[in-house]
């Protein structure tokens, strides 16, 4: 592995332009009074605070751990209309959910979302017939207007040909049919960055130990840097509490006898080192109402995903062995033994769906957005999907707007005046970044077309400002590590510009080294020493 020899220099000297440090953030936060403060910053809180300040309002958002570092960051990475809505008769959802796939992916973030060809295999005795699933992907594509391709059913040959790690046995016929998917911590970065670029104020790392109060109404919250220690307070008009798993958690901090709102599923995943080609996703009915993923994705190989009733600490979520072996086990039902040898395993993470609270199977349960207004006057958000995370967004803003007595309701600007279709930062095509960073380059510095292609697909235009950094010193166009496309520039990046404070925010959300089982001791150590007194 090629390391820059001036790496520990280089902690200290944050770049030009680069964003503001905690504790200027932190007087920022604690010298204000916020239109509103959002506490979480996943999937709902990220949307809501980029919406809100838009919508003109002065907006704080933080998180007690990284943008994204819980379940927003554990996703499936896909961004679907969701074929397994149809059989419930869910029409008018799916046709939402395929009209938002396609404003992402062809508006909003092309830099970022990616078209995914999915074949699902029809085996003799599943549990779905081939006449039914061709049906099924045939309407399901009709739904997005054809926009993507026809819905078909293919030969098991054809399959083959594409896919040589299928299992054929009992292969009857295979069913086509499209969607999108997306690197989920990227797309939260870019979204907080959106946020801060239209005003909100933003911190990673700060837990919420506290409500303030003022004549038994939630205006604020008391907090603690977990980089350094320093508490401190932050007020707003209206507090929302998106904040994931741990919903009801903030909600008894508000009302101590606080009724449980919610309940957990847990959906884990591994990623595999590819053996063979996989040029299409492939989606493989277990029963009635599971599919078992195996998705191309970053090089590797990812499969998925478990659905189980998770009652434990939401900090201690992870993949277990039961977890993994069920995810081989199932995923062994369409992908041949060699392709499943646990010695291509390179990382294995888990996240927590926030379902309603109700009896029942959870993997039959209603993937919906729950929002609740407690005792205090703080709305609670829970639920939801990356897919739609703009539209929760706006539905949250919506309701902010009707809460009786709301002091929001004559500053917002209308969630209907907001521009729809608000591109995230670095939108651009991807394939035209590449080209220019290949071309762009003083005689003899040529980039790694596998990094630049990298960079373009992560990063969209802001690829531009990376590779500044690189003309400025050229020892961090070196690879991090020679088997992965990441170079030390994205660290420096990581840093200065997108709120990284640990080594796993870095290797683990601003990167793929982490999901590719490349960061080693040697890397960490060399990323920690660019953190400078970082952690």
């Amino acid at each position: 592995m090629t390391t820059p020899q001036s790496v520990p220099t280089l902690g200290t000297h944050p770049a030009a332009g680069a964003n503001p440090g905690r504790a200027e953030t932190r007087e920022r936060l604690s010298k204000a009074t916020y239109d509103l403060l959002v506490i979480g910053g996943g999937i709902l809180g990220t949307s809501v605070a980029w919406h809100a300040a838009q919508s003109g309002l002065r907006v704080a958002m933080v998180d007690a751990g990284d943008f994204a570092g819980a379940t927003s960051s554990a996703s499936s990475k896909l961004v679907h209309g969701g074929l397994r809505y149809l059989q419930t008769g869910a029409v008018k959802l799916v046709a939402e959910n395929h009209h938002e796939r396609r404003v992402l992916a062809k508006d909003v973030a092309p830099h970022l979302v990616n078209p995914l060809t999915f074949y699902l295999p029809v085996y003799k005795g599943g549990p779905v017939g081939a006449a039914k699933l061709g049906a099924g992907v045939f309407a399901y594509s009709a739904l997005s207007a054809f926009g993507d391709g026809v819905g078909k059913v293919i030969t098991p040959a054809k399959a083959k040909a594409d896919n040589p790690g299928l299992r054929t046995d009992n292969l009857k016929a295979v069913a086509v049919y499209y969607d999108h998917q997306m690197n989920d911590s990227r797309v939260a970065v870019m979204t907080v960055r959106a946020a801060v670029e239209s005003g909100a104020v933003v911190l990673n790392h700060a837990e919420v130990t506290g409500l303030r109060f003022t004549h038994g109404k939630v205006t604020g919250a008391e907090l603690k840097d977990r980089v350094d220690g320093t508490e401190f307070g932050i007020d707003a008009r209206v507090v929302l509490n998106a904040t994931g798993p741990w919903v009801d958690h903030l909600r008894k901090l508000e009302d101590k006898g606080a009724a449980p709102s919610i309940r957990l599923s847990k959906g884990a995943h591994i990623v595999m080192k590819r053996k063979s080609p996989w040029k299409a996703a492939m989606a493989t009915p277990i029963d009635k109402y599971r599919i078992t993923f195996a998705l191309p994705w970053e090089d590797q190989l990812l499969l998925g995903t478990t659905d189980t009733q998770y009652e434990g600490d939401p900090a201690d979520v992870r993949a277990t062995e039961e977890d993994i072996q069920q995810i081989l086990d199932e995923a062994a039902f369409s992908i041949q033994d060699a392709d499943l040898d646990r010695d291509l395993m390179t990382y294995a993470f888990a996240g927590l769906r926030v379902l309603p609270g109700g009896p029942g199977d959870v993997s039959q349960a209603k993937r919906e957005t729950v929002v609740s207004e407690g005792k205090g006057g703080m709305l609670s958000v829970a639920g939801g999907k990356w897919t739609t995370y703009r539209h929760i967004g706006r539905t949250v803003m919506a309701k902010l707007a009707k809460v009786p007595g709301s002091p929001l309701t004559e500053d917002m600007e209308p969630v209907s005046s907001l521009v729809r279709r608000t591109p995230l930062p670095g939108v651009a095509n991807p394939n035209a970044v590449a080209h220019r960073l290949l071309v762009d380059r003083e005689p003899g510095s040529r980039m790694d077309p596998l990094t630049a292609r990298h960079l373009a697909t992560h990063y969209g235009s802001l690829s531009f400002d990376i590779a500044r950094l690189v003309n400025e010193n050229p020892e961090l166009g070196e690879r991090i590590h020679e088997d992965g496309p990441e170079i030390w520039a994205q660290v420096v990046y990581a840093r200065d510009h997108e709120w990284a404070e640990t080594v796993d925010d870095v290797l683990r959300r601003r990167t793929t080294l982490t999901i590719r089982g490349l960061d080693n001791e040697d890397v960490r150590a060399k990323v920690k020493d660019m953190l400078g007194d970082k952690r």
